[in-house]
């Protein structure tokens, strides 16, 4: 970011200088009161003593944020600070070093590692940001999936809660803590800080007026001292009973940099600090990116997404240089100086002066200060956080998405952000995969009747694909194939082929397929094996040469499976194999009719029984059936040559003792006397047969006794040729 874009913007008039130190007043308002009661949500429990420090850090941290990030924001009305959000996760990294400290010494000094801490979260926060807002890296958190961002914020809001309530009784509120929340009192400071932010919901949340807030509050002040007048409980009582804050000192300013203090730093608990560190961070640009937008929104205003990355990144590093915690550009506090007419960096100048002013007086204010006041705006701000994060985002979320948000808060409460941040992203993506998995990967199916090639071919070849057209089955895919949509279209294409059994074709389009991954490569190795088992030739069209390497690994591409470059050839080529086919099965058909009229007498006779017959194509070698089975069919040879065989003695094997070629039958006998078979039949030749079995030989029977008597004639005539044949040779060998 040069110079010349965070310089002050040109001279302003009087008027423009009045609206921008009104709205900056207005701003500052919030500023100062949310930034006490981040003071007391970090230095809280073992911190308390050093809430002067704390007092000091917010409000350096108030004063440079706003600064800074008004010079350079590409909103010059922009107004920043500490966030809840941010303070929350400053103060649970706060709370981690103090455990692990107290943990290994309970005597070891506290604030110098504590402030150090902080700082060198901040620094980091603030490289971070600068190395996306420089990288563009700051888009990816928008592939964050929702309710991965939804679960962590509306974690945040617990622990602001846990955090109030801390902050009310001096209390964790724990499992192992809940005895210590019964006693009358106790119970009375929540109840009171629960009225108190009742309060804030029913007037300042629903008016958000400059003035309502600090009203509010000053009221509720006036209120608590009144009730400790009336009940008899002077300051220092109320004091020693918990119901205000001890008069801290003036607030107290070190830089945490010192040469003893980094010496003393221990430096072994960082690797445990990491997963809170990654928190501060990545709430930290969280929050930029969603309140820049969020502003965006409510001002009708374009902000440069990567500027504001580059200038809230430099404000950490002052503020973190300087002794402060992170923070980011504010929703409320933006919107409230642009609706008072702030429109210029003067805003957050005049926000960044009365933060340094508060170093005076916040201690002064802090003595007098009830603690269900603070206390009750803590448990508001939680409760906002909730009501937008767990309400409102259930009309904006499926269930599963719902869930997958209510389990990330639960997982991140209990277990860390770390743990809930890696959990939520493997929620998110396997909800993701199951969404995507309901997108049809098909985005048309088609059959060759209905939809061909450009070539224009004869009324006869035309003929021929409107009957045969269906054994061309085509699918057109889309999106990205991966396991879920995948497996959809396996179990899409095992129904197609169930419900069209004449397919020899089948025809993927991959033309709007964006990619594929392994295991979809798998689920066509299984459409393969299935085409393989029906016979069917797979063609490939438009195939991307990532999604055929992916094919080609998982051996779904080999020589049996076609790619084409382009549709309207791939549709011509199974055009041309259809048309071949089946001119010859006309010519093959046109063989055995003439051949059963010669039989049976009469084509009539002759359609019949070739409907009554199954079309058999064996190889050559290919045993058709074998001796012992039962005799329930017999065949009628059209084409090719097929040997009787039987076994040939003590030496295994088989001898062939006759052999049969075309337009000759076998197993009518056995058909007739329903003996089991003698010997086994093998094709010799690769050969085409039709079989009449015993179930269509014995309904012929009864619906056509006609036919049926022809057919038997026909048996006996054959089997008294062959007896005769027979006869013969048997003389012939007597000789």
């Amino acid at each position: 970011m040069s110079i010349e874009s965070i310089s002050l913007r040109p001279k302003l008039p009087l008027s423009v200088i009045l609206k921008d130190v009104l709205g900056g007043s207005a701003a500052s308002v919030l500023t100062l009161t949310f930034g006490l009661s981040y003071s007391l949500l970090i230095f809280t429990g073992p911190l308390a003593p050093y809430l002067s420090y704390g007092v000091a850090a917010t409000f350096i941290s108030s004063a440079v944020l706003a600064g800074v990030i008004a010079a350079g924001s590409s909103l010059p009305f922009a107004v920043a600070g500490p966030d809840s959000s941010t303070a929350a996760m400053t103060g649970i990294l706060a709370s981690s070093v103090v455990e692990r400290m107290v943990a290994a010494d309970p005597s070891a000094p506290l604030l110098a590692p504590v402030l150090l801490t902080l700082a060198l979260a901040t620094v980091a926060t603030g490289i971070v940001l600068c190395v996306f807002g420089m990288t563009r890296m700051g888009r990816a958190i928008r592939y964050v999936p929702y309710p991965v961002v939804g679960g962590f914020l509306g974690a945040t809001g617990c622990l602001i809660l846990l955090g109030a309530v801390r902050v009310i009784t001096g209390q964790r509120l724990q499992f192992a803590t809940l005895g210590q929340f019964e006693d009358f009192l106790t119970l009375s400071k929540l109840a009171a800080a629960c009225v108190m932010a009742l309060i804030l919901y029913l007037t300042w949340h629903r008016s958000r007026s400059s003035l309502g807030l600090p009203a509010i509050l000053v009221g509720g002040v006036i209120a608590g001292h009144i009730l400790f007048w009336l009940t008899g409980i002077s300051l220092a009582e109320a004091q020693a009973a918990g119901w205000t804050f001890q008069s801290p000192p003036s607030a107290d300013f070190m830089l945490p940099w010192s040469v003893d203090g980094i010496e003393k730093y221990p430096w072994h608990t960082l690797p445990e600090l990491s997963g809170n560190l990654i928190a501060v961070i990545f709430v930290t640009a969280s929050c930029t990116l969603f309140n820049t937008t969020g502003i965006e929104v409510a001002v009708q205003r374009e902000a440069n997404l990567e500027r504001e990355l580059n200038v809230t990144g430099i404000a950490n590093l002052l503020s973190g240089a300087l002794g402060g915690y992170t923070g980011c550009i504010s929703i409320s506090r933006t919107v409230l100086n642009f609706n008072s007419g702030g429109s210029s960096p003067l805003s957050g100048f005049t926000v960044a002066a009365m933060s340094l002013l508060m170093l005076l007086f916040a201690p002064t204010l802090l003595g007098y200060m009830p603690k269900f006041v603070l206390g009750g705006l803590l448990i508001y701000l939680a409760a906002d956080q909730l009501h937008k994060w767990i309400v409102q985002s259930r009309r904006r979320l499926s269930f599963i998405e719902y869930l997958s948000l209510l389990a990330i808060i639960v997982i991140i409460v209990q277990w860390g952000f770390i743990a809930g941040i890696l959990i939520g992203v493997v929620i998110g993506c396997a909800t993701f995969a199951l969404s995507a998995s309901r997108i049809d990967s098909i985005k048309y199916s088609f059959d060759g009747s209905e939809y061909r090639s450009s070539l224009d071919r004869s009324r006869e070849d035309q003929a021929v694909l409107s009957a045969h057209g269906g054994k061309i089955q085509g699918l057109n895919l889309q999106s990205y194939l991966f396991f879920g949509s995948a497996n959809r279209l396996y179990q899409h294409v095992k129904a197609l082929l169930e419900r069209h059994p004449e397919c020899r074709f089948l025809v993927f389009d991959f033309k709007l397929v964006t990619g594929i991954d392994s295991s979809a490569a798998y689920s066509f190795a299984q459409i393969k094996r299935t085409a393989q088992d029906r016979g069917i030739k797979l063609v490939l069209v438009h195939l991307p040469s990532a999604a055929e390497k992916a094919l080609r690994s998982s051996e779904f591409i080999s020589a049996d499976v076609s790619i084409v470059p382009e549709l309207d050839h791939a549709l011509e080529w199974c055009e041309n194999e259809i048309i071949v086919l089946h001119q010859g099965r006309d010519q093959e058909e046109a063989s055995l009719r003439d051949w059963f009229t010669q039989i049976l007498g009469t084509e009539e006779d002759a359609a019949e029984l070739i409907h009554r017959c199954e079309r058999l194509e064996v190889a050559a070698g290919e045993i058709i059936v074998s001796a012992g089975a039962p005799a329930d069919s017999m065949h009628f040879i059209l084409d090719g040559r097929v040997g009787i065989m039987i076994p040939a003695g003590e030496g295994g094997g088989t001898t062939r003792v006759r052999s049969l070629g075309r337009c000759t039958t076998i197993g009518e006998m056995g058909l007739v006397s329903h003996a089991p078979r003698s010997a086994t039949i093998q094709a010799e030749v690769a050969s085409i047969l039709y079989v009449l079995s015993a179930q269509q030989f014995e309904a012929l029977k009864l619906e056509n006794p006609m036919l049926g008597q022809k057919l038997l004639t026909y048996f006996v005539s054959v089997i008294a040729e062959r007896l005769t044949f027979a006869n013969r040779m048997i003389a012939v060998l007597r000789r």
